[in-house]
């Protein structure tokens, strides 16, 4: 199962969301032709069965159809409540409602809650997984508390995994420092200038602004221990 996140546009760089994968996946959007593939021009042969074959237009969803699609989901992501929310919310404005006198009754949050409520989705794993991998990558509580935001993380659960986030802050800190070379990891040299640069970097990637600075201010070392930036 993989996770049906964006990759955080200011913490990972940005590419389709779960709902454009899915519908790639399923057949939902529109695809590319193969290189190589044949195609007959207007009125040529094969033109009339071409459109023939047209794709016709999906059918609208009801209260089966779209349980079966919450199904096909969480299936194949992680997930959160509030993001399977939002996706089956925006199927149901692409393809329209078909339940009848009951259409009032489709309610995407109540779906999401059932799902979470048989175990298909969990929140708090969900926040656990992706905190711990954002600071692997290097990146601060702040960046994480936003991607919690986005994925719709309540707040009960966002303070659950609050102590593990805090007890990895200082090696999520040289996590990023390793990777732009700075203070303990860096050449010792360079100016004011680049040890402000350097320290709004760490800012923008969601570090406190004092372990920041402490991490810039360091000498080069071969074994930077995480007891000298507690």
């Amino acid at each position: 199962m993989t996770d049906d996140s964006h990759s955080e546009s200011n913490a990972f760089p940005s590419s389709l969301d779960a709902g454009d994968r899915e519908n790639d996946a399923f057949g939902d959007g529109g695809g590319t032709k193969r290189r190589g593939a044949k195609s007959w021009g207007k009125g040529g042969k094969g033109g009339s069965k071409e459109r023939s074959r047209e794709r016709p237009a999906p059918k609208p969803l009801d209260a089966a159809a779209l349980e079966q699609m919450a199904l096909r989901y969480v299936e194949r992501f992680a997930t959160t409540r509030g993001r399977l929310t939002d996706y089956l919310m925006r199927k149901i404005r692409e393809r329209g409602w078909d339940g009848g006198d009951g259409a009032a009754l489709a309610e995407p949050g109540d779906l999401a809650q059932r799902m979470a409520d048989l175990g298909y989705v969990d929140d708090r794993a969900f926040a656990e997984q992706r905190a711990a991998a954002m600071q692997r990558r290097g990146l601060g509580a702040r960046r994480v508390a936003g991607a919690f935001r986005e994925a719709g993380i309540d707040e009960g659960d966002a303070e659950s995994v609050a102590p593990a986030i805090a007890d990895r802050a200082v090696e999520s800190a040289l996590a990023y420092a390793r990777r732009k070379r700075i203070g303990p990891y860096g050449s010792g040299e360079g100016d004011r200038k680049l040890h402000e640069k350097q320290l709004a970097g760490m800012l923008r990637a969601g570090h406190r602004f004092d372990l920041a600075r402490k991490i810039v201010a360091a000498p080069p070392s071969d074994t930077p221990e995480l007891l000298d930036f507690e």
